[in-house]
């Protein structure tokens, strides 16, 4: 189980090897992508709180990539945080995710990826629930339900 301690340690010293990577040019992202999907995941975009398909929807399944099909996150670990993103504890295996520093708006916060194609997803915050203590709060234009 991932820790914040070991999320800053990523997002510092580098991140796990991903099991492949996927690379497209940005016309070819365009063609695959909606525009919302596109300007969220390739341009670094953000949803408007509580707008999102997946906010409310509690299936089971896999939140795979939008992008590359890349697993996330399941559905066992997701839960409600009240902050209007889908919400989770721990990605689905640890090299499935990216972290980077953003210093963007004056705020210090961990930025994350899919570690596959890049693609951005959101933010993990410390304030998440035990045992980890670890919020994943994540675009759902940046994830497609896989219901099992």
């Amino acid at each position: 189980m991932l820790t914040w301690k070991e999320v800053i340690n990523f997002s510092v010293k580098g991140n796990p090897t991903p099991d492949k990577r996927v690379e497209k040019s940005e016309a070819d992202w365009k063609a695959q992508l909606t525009p919302e999907q596109f300007r969220i995941t390739r341009l670094k975009g953000t949803e408007r709180p509580h707008s999102g398909a997946l906010c409310s929807i509690h299936e089971s399944g896999k939140y795979s990539c939008v992008c590359c099909d890349t697993p996330l996150f399941d559905s066992t670990i997701k839960f409600e945080s009240g902050t209007g993103w889908p919400s989770f504890t721990q990605p689905i295996k640890e090299n499935a995710i990216k972290y980077e520093r953003d210093t963007a708006f004056g705020m210090v916060r961990v930025e994350v990826m899919c570690n596959t194609c890049d693609a951005h997803l959101g933010h993990v915050f410390p304030d998440g629930p035990e045992p980890s203590g670890l919020r994943y709060c994540i675009n759902s234009e940046s994830m497609q339900l896989e219901t099992e």
